[in-house]
């Protein structure tokens, strides 16, 4: 008989065949799936709440399924967890943030309601930066969550609770939100796949929201296989949801095991910087250099309006969440003081004590480039650069098929290391920024480790809708180096 460590090591692929064939229950999954996260929660803090009844419940629904060969999808019974962002259905969902404690939600967002529908089994809801707020999980009201390669350091942001559970085999897969990288610098961080799809491609329908035109839903997993499985039952059309793209999801599996012979990849020069960690560009070219080997042609390319990303988005961005945040008031639902004595000061007490510093900063950005006098200084000269960096990776994509670089400039960095320094945190986005702008697909896969054995990862960006090229470049860089076989000692 498999012990939880044999059935937690397996990838996501890799368990749904043995679902399939009858070699293992989901109910054997997901009790190993609660005994790893059980034994790993303590040091880890991946986990906000752990739903151990719902998923057993589950997990029974979908062996009486399995048993009778009448699997709803090949996520069917597979142990799955969602970033505490995702509205569900009678579990309390919080955002990472106290002003929304105890809000129990009447119904499933889209994403969680079609992965319930391909049978997946929900353990619980991971950690998080407060409202998607931040590169590396600390802002957070709650325990922070630690990398598993190293527990003195972080395991990225915002969606490192994610990432964390993943790397640490907690779960099998888990989704995400990436607003300006925040699927995929967390997986390059904790050694995992993450994608973030074109904005669009999946609805962000019952997503609590921080920038609208900016967040998109992605699977984060082992592997860029175990991406396209999560992809394929979460993609799609949704009318809940105005900016959902009426387009068919292709056959993202297939995708993953295409090979990169014949593609044209395409190399920034803006991506490689001073001030990058030598090991990471090390890695990341060595990355490159085996892509060429696999037969994908290696070209030169520019992205000029690079240096601008950061400024832009974190004026676009704080704009649009400084709007997103004005329904938090303390009146409707989630955290409301206990000391106000009129409806004015009900706001300001419930504001101020409810959201954390980054939240708190971030809103008065937003609201001091929308004001009177500011507006066009700032937000709308901030829209118009936006469409230059779009045109840089329009004018890219004529020549090649996808674009290749770092996701980090740095390894995973030491718990508190930038803490007090939000310029420096902001700049650990800065590879990952332009493809939320541009509204792109972005693909971090692991590519090596640093001497302290760290992980590093490698970014695909690619053309809008063009998630298959993404997948078949990170699938095959997996299986050349294999880098996502070796797991965290914990």
């Amino acid at each position: 008989m498999a012990t939880a460590i044999d059935i937690c090591a397996l990838t996501l692929a890799e368990l749904a065949g043995k679902l399939a064939r009858k070699e293992l229950s989901s109910t054997e999954a997901t009790r190993a799936a609660l005994q790893q996260t059980a034994a790993i929660e303590p040091r880890i803090h991946a986990f906000l709440r752990v739903d151990e009844a719902g998923a057993l419940s589950a997990a029974a629904a979908a062996d009486a399924r399995l048993q009778k060969g009448h699997p709803l999808s090949p996520l069917d019974g597979v142990p799955l967890a969602l970033k505490d962002i995702f509205v569900t259905k009678g579990v309390e969902t919080t955002a990472g943030s106290r002003i929304l404690q105890g809000f129990v939600p009447p119904f499933d967002g889209t994403a969680v309601a079609k992965l319930k529908e391909a049978g997946a089994v929900l353990t619980g809801k991971l950690s998080m930066d407060e409202f998607a707020m931040g590169s590396s999980n600390e802002n957070t009201p709650f325990e922070m969550v630690r990398n598993p390669w190293d527990v003195t350091r972080v395991p990225g942001g915002s969606s490192g609770g994610s990432a964390a559970a993943v790397a640490a085999r907690e779960v099998f897969g888990t989704l995400g939100t990436d607003t300006g990288g925040s699927i995929r610098q967390p997986a390059s961080l904790c050694g995992i796949a993450g994608l973030k799809p074109t904005y669009g491609r999946v609805s962000r329908y019952g997503v609590v929201a921080f920038a609208s035109s900016l967040d998109q839903v992605g699977p984060m997993a082992r592997t860029t296989e175990d991406c396209a499985l999560l992809l394929q039952a979460i993609a799609g059309h949704d009318p809940l949801d105005s900016t959902s793209a009426d387009l068919p999801a292709p056959d993202y599996r297939a995708a993953s095991q295409r090979g990169v012979k014949g593609l044209r990849l395409g190399v920034p020069r803006e991506y490689f910087v001073e001030g990058m960690d030598p090991e990471v560009e090390k890695s990341v070219r060595a990355g490159i250099d085996r892509l060429k080997a696999l037969g994908a042609e290696i070209h030169d390319v520019s992205l000029p309006h690079t240096g601008y990303a950061v400024a832009t988005y974190y004026i676009v961005a704080t704009a649009e969440a400084s709007s997103n945040l004005a329904r938090y008031d303390g009146v409707r639902f989630g955290y409301r003081t206990r000391e106000a004595r009129g409806l004015k000061e009900l706001y300001l007490r419930s504001r101020a004590e409810g959201f954390g510093t980054e939240v708190k900063r971030r809103i008065m950005l937003g609201t001091y480039v929308l004001s009177a006098g500011y507006y066009d200084a700032y937000y709308l000269k901030a829209q118009k650069v936006r469409t230059l960096i779009r045109g840089d990776f329009d004018k890219a994509f004529e020549k090649v098929d996808a674009i290749v670089g770092p996701t980090s400039p740095v390894p995973a960095f030491k718990l508190g290391e930038k803490v007090d320094d939000p310029l420096q945190m902001y700049l650990a986005d800065i590879f990952t920024i332009s493809c939320n702008l541009a509204g792109l697909p972005g693909l971090s896969v692991p590519c090596g480790f640093t001497g302290g054995g760290l992980p590093i990862g490698l970014q695909v960006l690619g053309k809008p809708f063009d998630e298959e090229t993404l997948l078949a470049v990170g699938g095959a860089l997996e299986r050349d180096l294999g880098t996502h076989q070796k797991s965290p000692v914990i």
